[in-house]
């Protein structure tokens, strides 16, 4: 599913907007993603990746109280009046509570993560996230920032012990040790770009895009395509090297883009 969503920021800006999802090879569908456009501020967008995880209906279940949690929050958010960092805090709270309580009346154990981020018109970003689903930065071609996973490999990685290149590979690679539905507190970790210059690129995206690509790689695709062809890129180049073994996977793209006279 691709969307595209340009909506004006100022005079001689606009943000461009796509995401992709697919199922990959799995049985089933538990990402879930969304761009929402605010209803009445132009200019002030949320992006939403969640990937559910807990038995074959369980993460569905997960993912969708992400995705209508954001929703809800988003349409009450007041640029002008909220704090963003407040808004995002909530969004990962109220989603884990949420998660939790089904957890009670289900037989699974719905867990999410997160991997969220807010633009506000003066084109301040604010980033959160839960799990292993990232956000990354870039500008032009080139990653600014990306969040750090919450789970083992990284922390060895961040240890010294283990490289990134040897993290993608690790077979206790999808261990988390953060995300919503959990027994503990997920982690609320948070991210502020001061302001998105044009041509910068925001995307959020789950395990299963991000495994297969470098940063590297990732920059060229998006600074060099349109947002929905650099979704539909992306996905297509995922599965092909997934080679059969492919996880659901799930992006959403915001960039910022010079309007033409």
């Amino acid at each position: 599913m691709l969307m595209n969503a340009p909506s004006k920021v100022s005079k001689g800006y606009r943000l461009t907007a796509a995401t992709g999802i697919h199922r990959g090879d799995r049985m089933y569908q538990q990402d879930q993603v969304e761009v929402l456009a605010h209803p009445r501020v132009p200019g002030c967008v949320m992006a939403v990746v969640a990937d559910g995880m807990g038995g074959k209906s369980g993460g569905r279940k997960a993912s969708d109280q992400v995705v209508l949690t954001a929703k809800q929050l988003f349409d009450r958010y007041a640029p002008s009046i909220d704090e963003p960092t407040e808004t995002l805090k909530q969004l990962v709270l109220e989603s884990h509570l949420m998660i939790k309580l089904t957890a009670i009346t289900a037989e699974e154990e719905p867990h999410s993560t997160v991997a969220a981020f807010l633009i506000n018109p003066n084109r301040e970003c604010e980033v959160i996230h839960a799990g292993d689903s990232r956000v990354y930065h870039f500008r032009g071609a080139e990653m600014v920032t990306r969040t750090k996973d919450h789970s083992y490999v990284q922390r060895l990685v961040e240890e010294g012990q283990i490289t990134e290149d040897e993290a993608n590979v690790h077979p206790q690679s999808n261990l988390l040790t953060g995300c919503l539905g959990t027994f503990q507190d997920p982690p609320l970790t948070l991210h502020h770009i001061d302001r998105l210059e044009i041509g910068d690129t925001v995307m959020a995206c789950s395990d299963g895009l991000w495994h297969y690509f470098s940063p590297r790689e990732l920059g060229a695709i998006v600074n060099t395509l349109p947002p929905r062809d650099a979704s539909e890129m992306l996905v297509s180049k995922a599965r092909q090297r997934a080679r059969g073994g492919g996880d659901n996977l799930s992006l959403a793209i915001v960039r910022v883009e010079l309007l033409s006279n």
